[in-house]
């Protein structure tokens, strides 16, 4: 049974670039930057092969994620430090808060659109409260983005590599979580 594709898409979001980040912190730790870079780059490259090989394509979110690892990962190279590599989570988060603001701004909000994508004719009211999701998705990545660029210049390489691991996934969840618990209140709310 192949996975359904959205399943697909959600783990390359979660675990995309992990992989090098691990590699990364291991290596660098016990080899230094350079080997640390390198072996993050390696992996990258890596990820990149397995899903060609694997899907016989490989996803935009693939390309965007392990395109922008590699070049700061040569940046970082060039430079002799880990820090421009370090900086691709929140570059990613950056990229990901401005989507989601500017498909508001262009009245397709990004949620309303992957629901029309999946086939869903969705009533105005939800429609809306989905604008609304969508804008406060942004505003979490801008913030978590934020933290990232923080954690890549001040954080030990093991506390950044934790935060763009378990860090990002975890309160991501607390995140939906919190948005589905409001969500089916106000559209309760609106029901009566």
């Amino acid at each position: 049974m192949k996975p359904v594709k959205g399943r697909n898409a959600a783990l390359a979001f979660f675990f995309g670039g992990l992989l090098p980040v691990i590699a990364f912190t291991v290596i660098e730790e016990k080899y230094g930057v350079v080997a640390g870079l390198v072996a993050g780059m390696v992996f990258g490259v890596g990820e990149i092969l397995y899903e060609f090989l694997r899907e016989r394509k490989v996803t935009p979110m693939t390309w965007m994620g392990n395109g922008l690892l590699l070049g700061l990962g040569a940046l970082s190279l060039i430079s002799n430090e880990g820090l421009w590599f370090k900086l691709q989570p929140s570059l990613m988060e950056g990229i990901f808060a401005l989507l989601m603001w500017g498909s508001c701004l262009m009245k397709k909000p990004f949620l309303v659109f992957i629901a029309s994508q999946q086939g869903h004719e969705l009533p105005d009211k939800v429609k809306g409260k989905l604008k609304g999701v969508t804008w406060r998705t942004g505003v979490f990545f801008a913030a978590h983005s934020a933290l990232a660029v923080w954690a890549a210049l001040d954080w030990s390489t093991t506390n950044w590599a934790l935060l763009k691991g378990v860090g990002l996934t975890l309160s991501f969840i607390l995140y939906l979580l919190l948005e589905v618990f409001y969500l089916r209140r106000s559209l309760a709310k609106m029901e009566e």
